[in-house]
């Protein structure tokens, strides 16, 4: 009995501590900034795998991840446990096929503002309702179509190694949105080059054309010589050349100036050349000789 407890190895109940480690944002509470990445936790979380969870939060902000790589279908990570050597977690998601993506990007083609947002690194909100009209879903929500698996000795899937890994991809997430559509099998280019193209094939929308007269109306012929003679219509126009208000008006207003001149105020001699001119003017307009005029006002 004291061979068995001399030779048992002790393992310390704390992770070894990570120089360098991909340490969470998240100092408490939930982990994930933007909506999809909370979405993603909350589908995880919904899955019911008790206190292993919190036991990977507590990795993840320790620092514990040493790395993290997303590729179609599989995100590998290397975690620092209680062991020497870092433990190798796999964390594996069903991938849609070919023709799943073709209907899913032809949704998403239907709306400019989704590759809008995309483009500005933002995850459309309405981006699941478009994958479930296509019966798809963006995220994993079944528990079968997500596994993880880890080289530490836990039986448990996922372990807190694999759990660690998963909120350090949430934080991947907040940062690039389209690690999210590389880990379901569509790399970035790819998804923005067939966005692109099928918005680019959309047919454009008809253009009101104006009408168009069955038969074109003859132009009226042009006679040069007589361009610039009046016709017979221009007898209907009435033309009244003369001021409707009264010649003398401003000196009137102004009233007697005050000063004489051969014993008659200056304003009434004004006034009265005002009307004189004003006079001489209609004359002038109408063509009139001065024998024509009646007597002076």
């Amino acid at each position: 009995m004291d061979d068995f407890w001399r030779n048992r190895r002790y393992v310390p109940s704390s992770p070894l501590p990570v120089e360098g480690g991909i340490k969470a944002l998240s100092k408490r509470g939930d982990i994930g900034e933007t909506w999809w990445s909370r979405r993603f936790i909350a589908i995880l979380e919904s899955f019911d795998y008790g206190s292993r969870l919190q036991r990977g939060r507590h990795y993840a902000r320790r620092g514990q991840v040493m790395d993290l790589n997303v590729r179609k279908g599989v995100v590998e990570a290397r975690v620092q446990g209680t062991r020497p050597r870092p433990y190798r977690v796999r964390l594996a998601v069903e991938v849609l096929s070919e023709e799943d993506w073709v209907r899913a990007e032809k949704a998403m083609a239907s709306k400019a503002l989704f590759m809008a947002k995309l483009l500005a690194g933002e995850m459309p909100r309405e981006i699941e309702e478009a994958f479930a009209a296509c019966k798809l879903s963006l995220f994993p929500t079944l528990g079968r179509q997500l596994s993880s698996a880890c080289s530490c000795p836990d039986w448990a899937s996922p372990c807190k190694h694999a759990a660690a890994a998963v909120y350090i991809l949430a934080e991947a997430f907040d940062a690039d949105p389209f690690l999210v559509f590389r880990w379901r099998g569509r790399t970035k280019e790819e998804l923005l080059e067939n966005l692109g193209a099928l918005r680019d094939a959309e047919p454009a929308a008809p253009q009101a054309k104006a009408p168009v007269d069955e038969e074109p109306r003859p132009r009226p012929a042009t006679d040069l010589d007589r361009f610039w003679e009046a016709g017979a219509e221009l007898a209907a126009v009435q033309v009244r050349p003369w001021m409707e208000t009264v010649p003398d008006e401003l000196i009137r207003r102004l009233g007697p100036v005050g000063v004489s001149v051969r014993g008659q105020d200056l304003g009434e001699l004004l006034a009265d050349a005002y009307r004189a001119m004003s006079a001489a003017a209609k004359r002038l307009a109408l063509g009139e000789t001065p024998e024509s005029d009646g007597p002076a006002e």
